[in-house]
């Protein structure tokens, strides 16, 4: 072992081999980045090799930087080579080859850095094909129109699979178009442009697989066809193609990643040498065993053998909460007495596995005193549509003039929304609230108009119920179940509008009068508000789904929800049922990724009922304790 480099056997085995093709798997806490460093100085010191002609990249500007930073200590390595060296994410570099060779085309200033940009586009589209903008899931047609730009799809080429997609196809169409004549781009054009720059300019491409002649991809299990299709080409010359990562933590599939890349390597690149790093640097070994014990059941997968360097400590604890409310009590509970005891706030981290599962604990941990971040790229739980509708009736029973709710209730009745305007007038011409002009309305259908008749003296009903009594009535008694059957998860497999109704019968059960439980939400939304693109602090508990916790460690880790459908999911034993396999392993996949998140601590909930139903102990526990044999 060079004195230079601090590594183990496999670590320096990794290090040393810098010619062909190269796969190093590289599982949790395996001291990845400090073999990734290692093996670029290697190369840069001992090997001599010139630092332009070595390309590095990431999944993540932060992972680029982290590489750079590291290999500053490392006295060996120049300045002029540390700034020669090119270092970056898919988008970064492949975007300055676009700005280098066709500057007119890929103006900086003519990206569309936000979603709201993109999803204007396909807004404006929304109205000529007939889409009620206020009940259409724009963010998941933009997900979905990525996810094909990213398989290499062209609108012209989508086979759709059922209504929604054929409308997001069409909304794809027109988004594409619009675009070019606007010579707007977006980050996945990044990709999409650097790839047919290479594939139709033969001398370019060879350029660059001779400048580049040794290629060195992180994280290449998350990688997509489009990333992937550069990389190859790029590599195809030199064969200097050095790939890390984790099959077993290949969880973006959504995104369009595909572990299978990792798996079939040597079908692209025949003969490669394959290292595993084999030993868990990160946590305990009762938390490595679960979690070798849990993926080893997946039958897609590399096999290999990770050992904890870290011998003693405690095995994960199972906990057993009534619902969901009691599990956020018990852990608020159990963080505030470790602090006492003298640990520090950011020793923990809550992670779930969809952003609606995070509702109770937030809410607990705002009624508490403890600091804490919470990463969320949706809205707040009561912002979402179906939540709005459900509570946009509970409102209207006490103020029948509210705008926002009036506009709410329309959607959930299947009234177009242009239809305010006339309850506006005739609410000033009768004299009337908002909610009695619905009673008025004319351009409707005969059977709306005569639905709408028996349901206005309904509201006042409502008054009269607890806030989990009245979204009982309003589900069953005034319509709004047609409403979830017809939009609860369109176009969304993971978000089913059923499941938001029933986590707020659940937040509901814990008020005894509606006026009460809607100040409370309208405290919620405002402290979610408050906590959104607020700076992250080192001294906070970190609330995270698991998918935004990979790469992370914290010394102590709470899961939420380990129960059958919630972890795993629903759709992915929905999927089972149907004789499809791959979510379920994606799902095990993401729970080996929050297990080894651990380092000293891991606790799992298992709560009795969830969403107001028994739940049953997820089979990832089983396996946590069983080997596979």
């Amino acid at each position: 072992m060079h004195p230079n480099y601090q590594l183990d056997e496999s670590q320096w085995d990794a290090v040393s081999t810098t010619e062909g093709p190269l796969l190093v798997l590289a599982g949790a806490g395996s001291g990845k980045t400090r073999v990734l460093t290692s093996r670029t100085a290697y190369m840069l010191t001992e090997k001599a090799i010139a630092a332009n002609r070595l390309l590095l990249v990431t999944f993540t500007t932060k992972a680029a930087k982290e590489m750079k930073n590291r290999m500053r200590f490392f006295k060996d390595i120049s300045k002029t080579d540390l700034n020669t060296l090119v270092v970056g994410t898919f988008h970064s570099v492949f975007y300055k080859m676009l700005m280098h060779h066709q500057p007119s085309q890929w103006q900086p200033n003519k990206l569309m850095k936000w979603d709201w940009q993109r999803e204007q586009i396909i807004k404006k589209a929304s109205g000529e094909l007939g889409i009620d903008e206020k009940e259409f899931a724009f963010d998941q047609a933009l997900s979905q129109i990525s996810y094909w730009k990213n398989h290499l799809l062209m609108p012209s080429e989508i086979k759709t699979n059922n209504d929604w997609e054929e409308l997001v196809k069409s909304l794809y169409q027109h988004y594409e178009q619009t675009k070019l004549e606007s010579q707007q781009f977006d980050f996945d054009d990044m990709l999409l442009g650097c790839y047919q720059l290479l594939e139709e300019n033969q001398g370019l491409l060879e350029k660059y697989q001779e400048r580049f002649s040794y290629i060195l991809v992180d994280e290449f299990q998350d990688i997509n066809k489009v990333q992937y299709k550069i990389v190859t080409m790029l590599a195809k010359k030199s064969k200097n193609l050095c790939v890390v990562g984790d099959d077993d933590q290949s969880i973006y599939s959504f995104r369009g990643s595909d572990p299978s890349y990792i798996l079939n390597f040597q079908q692209e690149f025949p003969n490669p040498k394959i290292v595993t790093l084999n030993y868990n640097y990160r946590s305990n070994h009762a938390i490595v065993s679960s979690g070798k014990n849990v993926i080893s059941q997946n039958k897609n997968r590399r096999d290999k053998s990770i050992l904890a360097v870290r011998e003693n400590g405690n095995p994960p604890l199972q906990f057993f909460p009534y619902d969901e409310e009691e599990e956020a009590t018990m852990i608020v509970t159990d963080i505030k007495e470790k602090i006492e005891n003298g640990a520090t706030p950011n020793d923990f981290a809550v992670l779930f596995r969809t952003n609606s599962s995070s509702r109770a604990i937030f809410e607990r941990l705002v009624a508490s005193s403890l600091p804490f971040h919470i990463e969320q790229d949706g809205e707040s739980f009561y912002l979402r549509r179906t939540v709005r509708k459900a509570l946009a009736y509970l409102k209207l029973a006490y103020h029948p003039d509210d705008q926002e709710a009036i506009k709410e209730l329309l959607g959930a009745l299947f009234i177009k929304q242009s239809s305010l305007r006339d309850l506006k007038a005739f609410s000033i011409l009768h004299d009337c609230s908002l909610l009695e002009a619905l009673a008025k309305l004319t351009d409707i259908h005969p059977f709306q108009q005569k639905k709408l008749k028996k349901l206005i003296p309904l509201f006042k009903q409502l008054r009269q119920f607890s806030p989990r009594e009245a979204l009982e009535w309003v589900e069953k008694e005034m319509g709004l179940n047609e409403y979830v059957k017809k939009h609860g998860n369109e176009g969304n497999v993971i978000d089913k509008g059923s499941d938001d109704l029933r986590d707020l019968k659940v937040a509901a059960a814990s008020h005894e009068r509606i006026s009460d439980f809607l100040q409370h939400v309208d405290h919620i939304i405002e402290k979610a508000k408050e906590f959104k693109g607020q700076p992250e602090t080192e001294t906070s508990i970190k609330l995270m789904t698991v998918h935004r916790a990979k790469g992370l460690e914290f010394k102590t880790v709470y899961i939420l929800s380990v129960v059958e459908g919630g972890f795993p999911h629903d759709y992915s034993l929905e999927s089972l049922r149907e004789g499809d396999l791959a979510p379920l392993e994606e799902e095990r996949r993401l729970m080996y990724v929050a297990i080894t998140r651990a380092m000293e601590g891991l606790y799992l909930s298992i709560p009795q009922n969830r969403r107001g139903k028994k739940a049953h102990p997820s089979r990832f526990i089983r396996e946590m304790n069983t080997m596979k044999l």
